[in-house]
């Protein structure tokens, strides 16, 4: 029989070995600094919400860690996308944050992309998208149907396709017949809202959720007049927006919008690790995400800011991610001729 003694050391090393995952993952966090790099410059929407998240999130990761923000932009995030795949270490210190167009973008064979989106780890996203078309008051155009009457050409910035910003406008001058001339190049929304206050173009396509918090002077002063919401069914806050499903009748073009504004939904607000990221700290990740989307901290600042919070979880994404990457190839075909 066992001694009182031997009995009380065996049940508190066997205590010891059912906490070890947590002890272990709170030592690897512990004084460590957790990078988020984000594909585009500061101060347009993907920035915004990483800063949210950033100032959170490490309440929430055993050990504490240091979260600081990186900026890598270029090529529409591609760059950075990439560098996550291929360059950043996957030892989960290092976070990825970058537009969710390029899963599509991949699956055209789009030149550049040199990474596979089913080989990501997925952490979660902090909002679903619902994309507008807005002009400018200067435009002179107030309604689509004024627009589409004098056939005005209208430029719009965009970031490069894979994002919604090119995305969106693509789409609907093929399956609306909108006069829209795209003009390319811009770092990302930041740039693309100040070339619009500068008069460089008259049209941006946005996410609701980038312009409540980064175009809400333009669209509170009527600088920016929504005109179209890019959807097949109405978003509840959206309702007095002109829905894009109830101008298209031909069954090709509504398939084409719910295939496009699905990758720019669910999938494109990702944040990531680099492939073969031990599962322990994805799972870390994961849930302590999850929690921070809950911090009434974040949501009290989110609501401050206009930052829509209406979060994907991890396994959520991934399987949007899948079903994006399973586009049927009569779609695929379509779209490659559109966003190119």
């Amino acid at each position: 029989m066992l001694k009182k003694p031997l009995l009380l050391l065996l049940a508190f090393g066997f205590s010891l070995g059912m906490n070890a995952p947590l002890f272990s993952q709170d030592s690897f966090y512990r004084g460590k600094v957790l990078r988020i790099i984000v594909g585009f410059p500061p101060g347009g929407g993907y920035d915004t919400y990483t800063r949210l998240l950033a100032r959170h999130w490490g309440k929430h990761i055993p050990g504490n860690p240091t979260i600081v923000v990186e900026n890598m932009s270029g090529a529409g995030s591609m760059i950075s996308a990439n560098h996550i795949f291929r360059v950043a270490k996957a030892d989960g210190l290092t976070v990825g944050h970058f537009i969710g167009g390029l899963f599509l973008q991949q699956l055209l064979g789009k030149p550049g992309i040199d990474f596979d989106a089913r080989k990501f780890e997925y952490i979660g996203a902090p909002a679903q998208d619902v994309f507008l078309i807005g002009v400018s008051k200067a435009s002179g155009i107030t309604s689509v149907q004024q627009w589409l009457a004098s056939k005005t050409v209208i430029k719009f910035g965009g970031a490069g396709f894979g994002a919604g910003t090119d995305d969106i406008p693509a789409l609907v001058r093929e399956v609306m017949g909108l006069p829209i001339q795209l003009v390319a190049g811009y770092k990302g929304t930041a740039d693309i809202r100040l070339a619009f206050n500068n008069g460089e173009i008259h049209g941006s396509a946005n996410s609701w959720q980038s312009i409540r918090s980064t175009w809400r002077n333009e669209l509170d002063s009527g600088l920016l007049n929504i005109i179209l919401h890019v959807a097949l069914k109405s978003h509840p806050d959206l309702t007095k927006y002109p829905l894009a499903g109830d101008m298209i009748k031909n069954e090709d073009g509504r398939k084409l919008i719910q295939a496009v504004t699905q990758v720019h939904g669910a999938s494109v607000r990702p944040y990531v690790l680099p492939p073969k990221t031990p599962k322990d700290r994805v799972l870390i990740l994961r849930k302590a995400f999850a929690d921070t989307m809950k911090d009434e901290n974040l949501l009290a600042e989110a609501q401050k800011g206009n930052v829509d919070i209406n979060p994907v979880n991890g396994e959520e994404l991934a399987k949007s991610v899948q079903s994006v990457m399973q586009l049927e190839s009569g779609l695929v075909a379509k779209l490659k001729d559109i966003l190119k």
